[in-house]
């Protein structure tokens, strides 16, 4: 579990990361929103693991390894925002962020399912357990 002062720290890092890949390096990436997801930080404050979703880009993993040969001006950029309010600036690590297309292929799985509707005897059969459950709880 991560501490007050990580959580806050991690905080203030994905908010500048963020603006960071919105206003100063978007040309670097050829077009691609750069969205911060999770940033978690090492208790030292030392290490940035940033988890990145990326849209509007056609291949993610050449956008990702774009952004691995920036990290130096990406941290150059952090650097001279963050550095009146600490101590060390963190090596930044950046992964790709799935859980939006793990969601999306969970929601699909799901919407392909075919449920068939519950026959009247099946219905009445949970009507009257729901009822047995009703005067269980009232005693």
């Amino acid at each position: 579990m991560e501490s007050k002062r990580q959580q806050k720290f991690s905080r203030l890092i994905q908010k500048e990361l963020a603006d960071i890949f919105q206003r100063e390096v978007p040309h670097l990436f050829g077009g691609a929103y750069i969205s911060v997801s999770v940033v978690r930080v090492s208790p030292d404050l030392g290490l940035a693991r940033v988890y990145l979703s990326l849209l509007m880009a056609t291949d993610n993993k050449a956008v990702l390894q774009e952004i691995k040969e920036n990290t130096k001006t990406i941290r150059h950029h952090l650097a001279q925002r963050i550095k009146n309010q600490v101590r060390v600036i963190p090596a930044l690590a950046f992964y790709l962020d799935d859980s939006a297309e793990y969601a999306a292929q969970m929601d699909k799985l799901f919407s392909g399912l075919e449920i068939p509707p519950a026959s009247e005897d099946d219905a009445a059969e949970d009507d009257a357990a729901g009822d047995e459950e009703d005067e269980n709880t009232t005693r």
